[in-house]
C-alpha cells in the first residue's frame, strides 16, 4: 500500500499511547488501531477546514461524511513507549468522496498504513453530493494530486 508521493503540506496527529491501550504482551490491541486512525482524521478535518471535524460539518454544516471503505496494513506492532504520530494526506479527490492516507509511526518506524474513503452527503436525505467549495480549497495544499 506504501505510496511515495507526498503532498506539499502534511499533517501530523500525535497520540499518546496508554496502559489501557495495551494488551499483557505490552503491544497494542489490534481494535484500537483503527480508533486512532479516525482520530487522526478527525483532527486533520478540523485542521484543514477550521470546522470542529465531522460532528460539527454535518450539524453545523449539512455535510455528511460517512465512510466507505477503509483498509489497513500492519508493519510493527504498536507500543505505550513513544508517542503514535499519524500522518494524514488525502490522495484523491472524486466528485462525491474523497480518498484519505494514513500512516502511523512510533519512533520513527512504520507501524501502520491505512486507506479510507468518505463520502459526501446531505445529512437529511443521505445521499450523495459534491464537496462544498470551502472543503475542496482546504484540501488543496494536502492533496498528493488535485483533480483536473
Amino acid at each position: 500500500m506504501t505510496d511515495e508521493r507526498r503532498p506539499a503540506e502534511t499533517f501530523e496527529h500525535v497520540i499518546r499511547v496508554g496502559w489501557g491501550d495495551c494488551d499483557p504482551a505490552r503491544i497494542v490491541f489490534t481494535g484500537r488501531i483503527p480508533s486512532f486512525a479516525l482520530d487522526a482524521i478527525d483532527a486533520f478535518w478540523e485542521r484543514a477546514t477550521g470546522v470542529g471535524g465531522w460532528f460539527e460539518n454535518e450539524l453545523d454544516h449539512g455535510v455528511g461524511m460517512p465512510f466507505v471503505h477503509m483498509s489497513l496494513d500492519f508493519r510493527q506492532p504498536i507500543g505505550p513507549r513513544h508517542r503514535l504520530v499519524c500522518r494524514v494526506f488525502p490522495v484523491a479527490l472524486g466528485k462525491t468522496s474523497v480518498t484519505l492516507r494514513v500512516e502511523g509511526r512510533q519512533d520513527g518506524a512504520l507501524c501502520f498504513e491505512g486507506r479510507f474513503v468518505e463520502v459526501f452527503v446531505d445529512p437529511a436525505t443521505f445521499s450523495k453530493r459534491p464537496p462544498p467549495e470551502r472543503i475542496v480549497e482546504a484540501l488543496a495544499p494536502y492533496l498528493v494530486e488535485m483533480p483536473a
